[in-house]
């Protein structure tokens, strides 16, 4: 995710490395196996920093900024460095830790008082270790910020609104909305935003000049890698996606040569220069195990040398060869990074790509590391493609089954236009079906917008018009009257099915005499209720006690529209039962399955 703007100390910059250097034991041939693996991988440009102890042994860049061009990549190229943010926000809690404004273990609620879970539980007990190590018991989520322009607090309000997939504290689940959280909560206690507390705590004391936590920081700037991603097997330019309303999570940008500072702060255990910026103790708790991490087959058979895995705070923390390695990936928007430190060798290495999701980062990173120790060499590349094939085929099979599936034949419930609508989530948000040129299209937020196809019965595939999005299935639900309910959005969930805006046109005009005859006040025995109906400037008024008024539309004499405040749903009426020129009674009609509510004239 994204980058950030600092002071350069003397004593921090990083010494540049020739290029004779770069090539001496034990990293001789390096160069030869990136460029190849680059060429695997369709990975454009690619930048890396290797620190050992407390010097640079290694910085370079490969490839270009943009494919097709002759930009090179340097060691001064901005990547997004993605979810890496996260050890960042974790070291800010921990400064603040030191200096007794938060503790690990204090709730979150004691800096975010207005933060709310599904569970009430979960909120009164979630701490601020917590919010750093994946154990909240949510799934991700992760639409709600991505695909929409709601700010840090609004997300944080919705997420009252996720369930819970899993127990509090009973397994780990990756979570970047409580990362935010945590940023959040070191902003309340700074008194300013996330964004200025680590550019003045870690950005600028560490000299890292080149680092910004916003695309908005991109456009005067010069020596930018452009996103790209594989599409239909073809290497495409993607944009850079604005996600500083998860910063915390994942919006920093940054070079190699800024990163080799961090990398060397975290060896050092929160020192620079020989300055303390953090204790050993504090910057220690996020180096520490927190919670087991799951090894998936596909791990095991790429890396048989690693057989624990766990999450520290911003830090994957696993044994590789007898050692330990702390690293934390990064995706997002066409970028993949990679940032690693392994402490009992005092090795720290920083990959950054210009990649969708690429391996490439981990693929380098594991080269060098093996190169380092002194380990035999491992050809990770071709570890890695084993299983992207194996994944391929698995998910061409499943693609294959899905139009096995799919019903010939078959059509719609409705006509196309009984489906357009607005469909909403406590959560996500609003999603919108319209109905044009005989075609059903589907929108979403901020990058959702495709036509849809109809696929069988009422479920429907989406194409979306940004091509990185892919394809979704949209299968929409009746109600027993036959009208649309709600639509299951692949990826979003249940989103129900606002109701129509009531019709607020004068089928008739009564006259004032007429209309005169039907106010006074009527009641209910069942329920116990009295209303009042009054003709106020010409229009007749419906007043409920403790509801907003509503406006009676006349449909015919007798028959009239409830009308009332903004998103009112349509289907209310009033129909009267006269008789000699009098009312003798009125009924209240509600949509089903509310029940209709009849009246009488107080005597």
């Amino acid at each position: 995710m994204r980058a950030i703007v600092a002071l350069v100390l003397a004593a921090t910059l990083v010494a540049p490395v020739a290029p004779a250097e770069a090539q001496k034991a034990p990293l001789s041939g390096f160069d030869a196996y990136v460029t190849i693996a680059m060429q695997v991988w369709k990975v454009p440009g690619l930048a890396i920093a290797i620190v050992k102890g407390d010097s640079v042994v290694f910085i370079k860049g490969y490839g270009t900024r943009t494919m097709s061009t002759q930009q090179p990549v340097d060691d001064h190229t901005l990547f997004a460095i993605g979810s890496a943010s996260k050890a960042f926000t974790a070291t800010l809690v921990a400064m603040y830790v030191d200096e007794g404004k938060m503790r690990w273990d204090a709730p979150a609620t004691e800096f975010l008082p207005s933060l709310e879970m599904y569970d009430p539980y979960v909120a009164r007990e979630l701490t601020v270790r917590d919010l750093l190590t994946h154990r909240s018991g949510l799934a991700r989520g992760d639409l709600m910020w991505y695909a929409t322009n709601y700010d840090r607090d609004e997300i944080l309000r919705r997420v009252r609104f996720l369930r819970p997939s899993w127990s509090m504290r009973s397994r780990y689940g990756y979570q970047n909305i409580m990362y935010l959280a945590a940023g959040q909560a070191v902003a309340k206690v700074a008194g300013r935003s996330w964004d200025d507390v680590v550019r003045d705590r870690i950005f600028t004391p560490l000299g890292m000049s080149e680092t910004n936590t916003s695309t908005l920081a991109l456009a005067r700037l010069q020596n930018v890698a452009t996103p790209h991603g594989e599409i239909d097997d073809t290497l495409r330019i993607l944009p850079w996606h604005n996600i500083d309303n998860i910063a915390p999570a994942g919006s920093i940008n940054s070079s190699v040569h800024d990163m080799a500072k961090w990398v060397k702060f975290q060896l050092a255990q929160g020192k620079v220069a020989g300055k303390s910026l953090v204790s050993p103790s504090a910057i220690g708790e996020t180096h520490s195990p927190q919670v087991v991490t799951p090894i998936s087959a596909d791990a095991k058979q790429i890396n048989p040398f690693t057989h624990l895995g766990s999450y520290g705070m911003g830090w994957m923390i696993q044994d590789y060869r007898g050692r330990e390695i702390r690293h934390h990936g990064g995706n997002i928007d066409g970028m993949s990074a990679m940032v690693s430190l392994v402490p009992e060798e005092k090795i720290g290495i920083v990959v950054l790509t210009n990649a969708n999701g690429s391996p490439l980062p981990s693929i380098t990173m594991y080269r060098a590391i093996d190169a380092l120790i002194g380990a035999p060499p491992r050809d990770w590349s071709a570890e890695y493609l084993k299983v992207r094939n194996k994944n391929l085929a698995l998910a061409k099979e499943t693609e294959t089954k899905r139009l096995a599936q799919r019903v010939s034949g078959t059509r719609p419930s409705l006509a196309l236009e009984k489906y357009a609508g607005t469909y909403a989530d406590s959560m996500y948000g609003e999603a919108m079906i319209v109905a044009e040129n005989g075609k059903l299209r589907a929108m979403y937020g901020t990058v959702f917008d495709g036509e849809l196809e109809h696929w069988h019965f009422d479920t429907f595939r989406a194409t979306w018009k940004a091509k990185n999005m892919g394809r979704s299935m949209l299968t929409f639900a009746l109600d027993s009257d036959g009208k649309i309910r709600g639509v299951e959005f692949e990826g979003l969930g249940t989103m129900n099915r606002r109701p129509d805006a009531p019709d607020t046109t004068h089928r008739i005009v009564l006259a004032s005499s007429d209309a005169a005859k039907l106010t006074g006040t009527f009641v209910s025995q069942t329920p116990a209720l009295s209303i009042e109906v009054a003709l106020v400037d010409g229009s007749l008024k419906l007043t409920v006690p403790g509801q907003p008024t509503y406006t009676l539309l006349a449909d015919s004499p007798t028959r009239f529209r409830m009308t009332g405040p903004p998103g009112m749903p349509a289907g209310f009426f009033v129909e009267y039962e006269m008789g000699g020129g009098a009312v003798k009674g009125l009924k209240i009609l509600q949509p089903t399955p509310r029940p209709t509510l009849t009246f009488e004239p107080k005597k």
